[in-house]
This record gives structure tokens, sequence and C-alpha cells, in this order.
């Protein structure tokens, strides 16, 4: 899991794991919040001896560019990011690998490749679809009520507390303590506790949030979808995808699956029971064993 330092054509910079053979077809693992390329250990660890694992620490965290503004961390140019890299990397066509918001830029990713034709297949764990998302947030409870973090994680006074104590500090406010990954290895938590002390990166991190178009409103709110409110089209996705999903996940309920078939012609999805949100490190083998069959039959 040795990283280098590649440079992108838009002044970025990331911290890059790039493993397995040349030749091998290329995959991009995207890692979501508030994590790092090793949410991917176990899966690079498992596919790099057959396929290229490209897996980085994206825009704002870790040692990767830390532009200020919220504007530098909108999906767009988080999205930009994976196209600028591959092209660095020589990549032509890739799969696309992504967890939580590493996930949500997966679909982003995987919708522009289909147009381009440089996104072959696309594997997203634990993260909702752009037109399924934003419906459950006004009009399902459970997904607002687990939402409502959004809220916090994007008010600016809390920054205060973030560049004083860390990250760390606004997870417990915002969990009340609750151990949101309690399957965590002792010396990997030490390692993301250290990402955390980071002031930057944790500001960098939280302006993904800011930077969302996702709307969460208060409890209090009528669940119902505004007036006159209508999803972003976005084109049928006709490459194909598997989706994992943890059925014990606090944050994304599955009702996020629910309609999915409709907008994706070659949809698999694999649910994951007894377990959270962190599915990749949380169950690797079902995830392992479920890509191993996805990348088989798709390849």
């Amino acid at each position: 899991m040795e990283q280098q330092r590649i440079a992108l054509a838009n002044g970025i910079e990331l911290d890059v794991v790039d493993v397995g053979p040349r030749d091998a077809p290329a995959i991009i693992f995207l890692h979501g919040f508030p994590e790092s390329h090793r949410t991917w250990r176990h899966q690079i660890a498992h596919l790099s001896d057959r396929f290229r694992c490209i897996a980085p620490d994206q825009r704002g965290y870790r040692g990767s560019s830390k532009p200020e503004g919220v504007e530098n961390y909108k999906p767009d140019k988080l999205a930009g990011d994976i196209f600028l890299l591959a092209d660095a990397l020589g990549i032509e066509t890739f799969t696309i690998v992504g967890h939580d918001w590493g996930g949500a830029i997966a679909w982003f990713v995987a919708l522009l490749g289909q147009a381009n034709g440089r996104v072959t297949r696309a594997v997203i764990a634990n993260a909702p679809h752009p037109t399924i998302f934003p419906r459950l947030l006004f009009t399902n409870r459970v997904q607002r009520e687990a939402s409502q973090y959004f809220r916090l994680f994007r008010d600016t006074a809390n920054d205060a507390l973030v560049r004083e104590f860390g990250l760390g500090a606004l997870l417990e406010k915002a969990f009340g303590g609750r151990d949101q990954s309690p399957m965590l290895e002792p010396e990997e938590r030490e390692a993301l506790l250290q990402d955390w002390s980071n002031p930057d990166a944790a500001i960098a991190m939280l302006n993904w949030y800011r930077a969302s178009p996702m709307e969460v409103l208060p409890m209090d709110a009528p669940f119902e979808l505004p007036e006159g409110w209508k999803p972003v089209p976005i084109p049928r996705m006709t490459m194909p995808v598997l989706v994992i999903w943890a059925l014990d996940d606090h944050a994304l309920p599955p009702e996020n699956l629910d309609g999915m078939d409709e907008i994706i012609n070659d949809l698999t999805v694999v649910k994951v029971p007894g377990c959270g949100h962190f599915v990749p490190w949380e169950a690797p083998d079902a995830v392992n064993a479920a890509m191993d069959e996805f990348l088989g039959r798709t390849g």
C-alpha cells in the first residue's frame, strides 16, 4: 500500500496507491468519509494479482491537495479529478469502485464515463443513487433522521471546535459517542485518529458536505416532495453495475435500493446482512466474493 504523488492537469496533487500488472484491466477505488485509500485494503490485496488497482486519497484528505473554499469540493470537481488521475497514469478505460462519499462520486464518474466511453462498469458499496437519495430525504422519515448530521457538518460554527480538537470532536458531537466502526482494527483506528487531527484536512473533508446539492430538512418539516420538485434528469445506466449494500447501515437504510432496477439496465444487488456501514472492511470476504463474480461475469 505504498503511495506515490500524482500531479493532475488541474493543479491538484493526490497521494495514490497503484499496484498490480500495468497491462491488466484498471480498477479505481474511491474511499468515503472520513477514511482514506485504506478503506479498500482487503479488496486491493485480493485483486491486485489480476487487476491494476488504483486507490487515491481524494482531494482534501490526508496528504493530498486541500484547496481552500467550499466551491473547490463540488461533485463535478471531485469527479473530474478521477478522469485526470486516469490520464496521468496513462489509463484509457477503467472500472470505478466507490463506498460512501466515494460511491457518490463513483455514480457521477460512471455516468460521465458512460457518455465518454471511459468507464466500463461500476461497483458501488453503500452509497445512494443521485436520483433516489434526494427523494428519500424529503419523504422518508428514517433517511431524513439518519442524515441530520449533514446539518451539523455544514454549520461553520463548529469549525473552531474542529480546528482545536480535530474532526473526532465533531464526530463525537454528531453521533453522541456511538462508535460508528466497532470492528475497526486498533492500528487502523489509531491511523484514522491521526488523520483526523489535521485541522486543514478536517475542514476540507467537511467541505464535501457543504458543497453537496443535497437538501436535508429538519425533522419538523413535512415529509413530502416540495411543490414543483423534479429529480435531476439523469440518463439510464447501460453499463453493468454491482451494488453491495450492508443492511445494518445506520446512515443509509436499504430503502435506497428501491427503484434502482428501473434506472439501471444491468444491475446486480448483493445484500450483506449483519453488517454496518463500512462494508469493505467489516465484511471483506462478502465484498471480495461479490466483486469476483461480477468482474468475472462482465470481463
